[in-house]
């Protein structure tokens, strides 16, 4: 991430994975990076949406996000940030599987470097990315962060009001 660029609008929150650092700008939410960062705060209707989402998700009230996003990356990477938010509440596929989405097998070490430099996880949901052996690999959150998403998501997969 590039911390020598922030978009106008911050804010942190308070989550069961940490703290969560929320980026926006006037029309959309940019960046959520896992743990605090120095930066003054500013909050605008979209953080404060996102917070209240994010809340709401991990009470296990929400499955589908309604928040405007704005994500800065390759065409590619586009494309497999695209494709994850496809992937429905409470599943998992592989990095195989997700390059198979995309019409490219051959794509397995792109899509999980993709994966892997998605600047919105959790709304973005690159969390339910596994192995094709169903191990927990990769996440910039951490694997145990990345376990309590899928456990959580398991857990109020039909529960859920959104």
């Amino acid at each position: 991430m590039d911390t020598n660029f922030h978009p106008p609008f911050f804010q942190m929150i308070e989550t069961p994975l940490g703290v969560l650092s929320l980026m926006a700008n006037d029309s959309a939410l940019s960046t959520i990076h896992f743990g605090p960062l120095e930066h003054p705060v500013c909050s605008n209707n979209i953080l404060e949406n996102c917070s209240l989402q994010l809340s709401e998700y991990f009470a296990g009230k929400r499955k589908k996000f309604q928040i405007p996003l704005q994500i800065a990356g390759t065409p590619f990477q586009y494309q497999v940030w695209q494709t994850l938010r496809e992937i429905p509440y409470g599943k998992q596929i592989s990095y195989a599987q997700l390059a198979q989405r995309l019409g490219n097998l051959s794509a397995i070490r792109a899509v999980a470097t993709a994966n892997g430099k998605n600047p919105i996880p959790i709304i973005v949901p690159c969390h339910r990315v596994i192995g094709s052996d169903g191990s927990l690999t990769g996440y910039s959150g951490g694997l145990d962060n990345k376990r309590f998403l899928i456990d959580l998501e398991a857990q109020t997969s039909g529960t859920t009001l959104f």
